[in-house]
């Protein structure tokens, strides 16, 4: 059935008032007839064509907002958005204004919608680049998504750009990294460029990553004091310890993130900061060992319980086998040194190290003693002993080799999960 004095085209001012004044009677109506949806849609689409031909816009189009009205246009549940956006996650993200539209979503929603214009970019002019901090001549994007931490591109060429902007907006945007760590101000020397776009690249992925753990508002600034570290490294006894201290960890709002080193980087551990605040620890396993384990994520921990204090955007990326020998010490003020003795202090406090007779008489037995007072795994006190006594040789069985990467659920496999 028809309806009487329906719409069926634009062509002047006042028509298109009249649409628009009947489109905004039909939208507040709370039931429609079949024929009055019909309506509905049709109008949807008259107004779009008629505003795309005679309206130029003085102000870029809301993207969220382009989206929503073509969606009503043809139909569309978040379901239906959600492969042209990644996930169904992410379309959620978007349609609340959580989550910005990247440059591959807006190619796949561009041509999904025909939109000849370029109304979903965020600036209303070009889509978004990458910043000038970023080389994608060595950013390593094949071997991220080798790993899972990214979606395969579906365009060759553009590869390298969608990846790096896709991790970037995943770790909170451009501003994620302080300037510092930029101009490689922050953290290991790395002397070939790759290895800073490496370097740069694996701390947007624990950042993103961090960021889905939706630790948000939880944290209190004040509970990484020496207590708690040493809370932390009395789960080092438990079989299970590794991931014990990952769950503690998140219960007070800060997030571990385990993600293996990418090449040409010389990287043990991260302590960072979300852009909303979450502490960050991130932790390569470079070296699958228990001792290693606990000092890396110890000293971390330390960074953020002496070194985020003053409010200033800051971040340590730590090489802890260079740092651990007080061969170098990236920073002047020598803030490596004290999250070394702050860690070495938590794991086996001084006066039970300076009592016990283990540096005179390095054997299994006396390791494992001192383990039990200072209440922390064996090889806690194996690899301090060989540290101290400079010997890489002693004490190898008690080191638990290769027995944290398989404890732990790998965050890289999650990540793989996501696409």
């Amino acid at each position: 059935m028809a309806i009487q004095g329906r719409i069926r085209e634009i062509g002047s001012e006042r028509e298109y008032d009249s649409a628009i004044e009947r489109f905004e009677a039909l939208m507040d109506q709370g039931r429609r007839t079949p024929d009055e949806d019909d309506e509905y849609r049709e109008l949807i689409t008259i107004i779009g064509d008629y505003e795309d031909e005679h309206h130029q816009l003085t102000s870029p189009p809301d993207p969220v907002e382009v989206i929503k009205f073509h969606m009503e246009r043809f139909d569309m549940t978040v379901d239906d958005l959600a492969p042209l956006v990644g996930s169904r996650t992410k379309a959620t993200e978007v349609l609340r204004g959580k989550r910005g539209v990247t440059l591959k979503m807006n190619r796949a929603l561009r041509e999904h919608f025909g939109i000849t214009g370029d109304r979903l970019t965020l600036d209303g002019e070009h889509p978004p680049s990458t910043p000038d901090w970023v080389d994608l001549d060595r950013f390593p994007a094949v071997e991220m998504e080798k790993r899972g931490w990214v979606p395969k591109a579906s365009d060759p060429g553009g590869r390298i750009e969608e990846t790096a902007l896709d991790l970037i907006e995943r770790a909170g945007g451009r501003n994620a990294l302080p300037q510092g760590f930029l101009r490689g101000i922050i953290g290991p020397c790395q002397t070939a460029t790759f290895g800073q776009q490496a370097l740069r690249a694996w701390c947007l992925h624990v950042l993103g990553e961090a960021r889905q753990a939706g630790l948000e508002g939880i944290h209190d600034p004040g509970t990484i004091d020496a207590g708690f570290l040493r809370d932390v490294v009395r789960l080092s006894s438990l079989d299970d310890g590794p991931n014990l201290a990952r769950e503690k960890l998140a219960g007070h709002g800060i997030a571990m993130v385990v993600a293996s080193r990418l090449p040409n980087t010389h990287l043990d551990g991260a302590a960072l900061r979300t852009v909303e605040g979450v502490p960050v620890i991130g932790m390569t396993l470079r070296d699958d060992r228990i001792d290693n384990f606990w000092f890396c994520l110890l000293h971390e921990l330390a960074h953020h319980a002496s070194h985020f204090s003053d409010g200033s955007e800051e971040m340590f990326v730590d090489d802890i086998r260079s740092a651990a020998r007080d061969e170098i010490d990236h920073r002047p003020d020598g803030r490596e040194r004290e999250a070394d003795d702050l860690a070495r202090e938590a794991l086996i406090p001084s006066g039970l190290w300076s009592a016990h007779s283990v540096l005179d008489n390095p054997t299994p037995g006396n390791v494992r003693s001192l383990a039990r007072e200072a209440g922390v795994h064996p090889a806690v006190v194996a690899g301090r002993v060989r540290f101290e006594l400079k010997d890489g040789r002693i004490l190898t069985k008690l080191l638990g080799s290769k027995k944290v990467r398989s404890s732990l659920i790998a965050d890289d496999a999650l990540a793989a999960k996501r696409w």
